[in-house]
């Protein structure tokens, strides 16, 4: 019987994370369910949410994690409830809307912590952890008006789970929150020094290692701070912290760890830079920066010669640039990634260097790594027409810029994100087409094809204005 009952329990729970994060995989309706996905899908994208809701529903109920390999379709539901949320009028609409979010989020969150949804990388589940009670907490704070206690649960969470790597989306609700609590004796200081510490540790980690979000990290600390900063005098002391760390430091003073730890500390608790500790860590300090960006701009430069390139073609040093451009991309081994060296390099070829037909061939090697990208034949129209009026006599100027207008119509044809970029050149150029007198007299008709001729020697068919 005990036997029997614990299977029961086994197959009870395996039950249950199948509902939590089941997928349409083994489903007899997949098609059905994948279609329903895939409209819904497209009503969130151009962020029609009431024509999302019911086809959403139905997928969701039946496989939550969609294929069983994302989690798409739960942040799309929580999206879709906190839409519902702000339409709602009246507050049962509402706590039913805020209910229904929250549910989804404590749903995904299992989902994670079972390995319900695969997840690879190094850390890869707690990241996601993070990430979503994180997000969880910020919807808890500036959408549904959540308890602080389970508000700050969540941040707590997402820092337990994520330590560095975490949004600053949790910065704002987190100061506001302690600082409400601390005020209203709902939170004792100790927390609140604890919670500042984490904060600030998540905050320098992503912006000394995060250059994309550097900026927003920055403001985020600032604003977040400034919270902190209406109670500063009643948590933090320098005497007090100066007496905890100096132990820490004086058993491993070359950490560089421990050092910033304890210099930011100290500093957020009133120390003086002439402090006599305060000079030793700072010394310290820097002597460990200097050394430590000095190995780390050779170990960069060493590992990456496009970044080498782009500070030489800054220095105006082409010659070289190009010569650690071709570095760069014998290195590289993703096609998008080598096609934009390549790219960069025509560029350089082309307007630094007027070596036009070199430039031409690397643009066009640039352009077959990366289908339907019409950057590289705008830039060979670009040198199309910059050539023209050095190509031979009036009427070979005027097939260059037939030329070039072919190569923007071909960009303007493939990619859309070059498009109004295309017409503007097309319509510029087109005042230049040779008049039908010019044509006349060779002998040519409209529609017929000619060689350009000059550098050029494409065969293009010949328009008049």
């Amino acid at each position: 019987m005990k036997k029997l009952l614990l299977l029961l329990l086994v197959f009870v729970a395996s039950q249950g994370l199948i509902a939590q994060c089941g997928s349409w995989e083994k489903s007899a309706n997949k098609d059905e369910l994948e279609n329903y996905h895939v409209i819904y899908r497209q009503f969130v994208k151009s962020q029609n949410y009431d024509a999302a809701f019911d086809n959403w529903k139905k997928v969701f109920d039946a496989a939550p994690a969609a294929d069983g390999q994302r989690d798409i379709q739960y942040l799309d539901g929580i999206e879709l409830y906190k839409h519902r949320f702000g339409k709602a009028t009246t507050a049962e609409e509402k706590e039913a809307a805020k209910k229904a979010a929250l549910a989804i989020y404590d749903q995904l969150i299992k989902c994670y912590e079972s390995n319900g949804i695969p997840c690879q990388g190094e850390n890869c589940v707690n990241k996601k952890l993070a990430f979503v009670y994180g997000r969880k907490a910020f919807d808890m704070y500036y959408t549904f008006n959540a308890p602080y206690d389970a508000n700050l649960e969540a941040i707590q969470k997402a820092i337990e789970y994520g330590g560095n790597e975490n949004e600053y989306v949790i910065f704002a609700p987190g100061a506001n929150i302690a600082v409400y609590q601390f005020q209203n004796n709902l939170l004792p200081k100790e927390k609140v020094v604890e919670l500042y510490t984490k904060l600030n540790e998540i905050a320098d980690y992503q912006i000394n290692n995060n250059a994309d979000l550097s900026a927003y990290f920055t403001q985020a600390k600032e604003n977040m701070n400034g919270t902190f900063a209406t109670i500063e005098d009643q948590i933090f002391d320098c005497d007090y912290f100066k007496e905890k760390f100096q132990p820490e430091f004086e058993s491993d003073p070359d950490n560089p760890v421990v050092l910033k730890k304890l210099i930011l500390t100290l500093k957020s608790k009133g120390c003086a830079d002439d402090d006599e500790f305060m000079v030793q860590l700072n010394a310290q300090w820097q002597k460990y920066a200097a050394e430590e960006n000095e190995r780390i701009q050779s170990e960069y430069e060493a590992n990456n010669p496009a970044y080498v390139a782009k500070k030489l073609y800054e220095d105006g040093k082409f010659g070289e640039a190009i010569a650690k451009y071709d570095e760069a991309i014998s290195a590289e081994t993703d096609n998008d990634k080598k096609a934009l060296l390549l790219f960069g390099k025509a560029s350089i070829q082309f307007r630094k260097l007027g070596q036009y037909g070199t430039a031409r061939a690397t643009a066009y090697e640039a352009a077959k790594l990366k289908p339907n990208w019409g950057r590289p034949y705008m830039l060979i129209g670009d040198m199309y027409g910059k050539s023209a009026s050095s190509c031979g006599d009036s009427w070979t100027q005027r097939l260059a810029i037939i030329a070039a207008i072919d190569k923007y119509a071909y960009a303007r044809s493939i990619d859309g994100d070059v498009a109004s970029e295309a017409s503007s050149r097309i319509g510029s150029y087109s005042r230049s087409l040779p008049d039908q007198e010019m044509g006349f007299m060779r002998g040519i008709k409209e529609g017929q094809s000619a060689s350009v001729g000059c550098w050029i020697g494409e065969t293009v068919r010949v328009r008049y204005k």
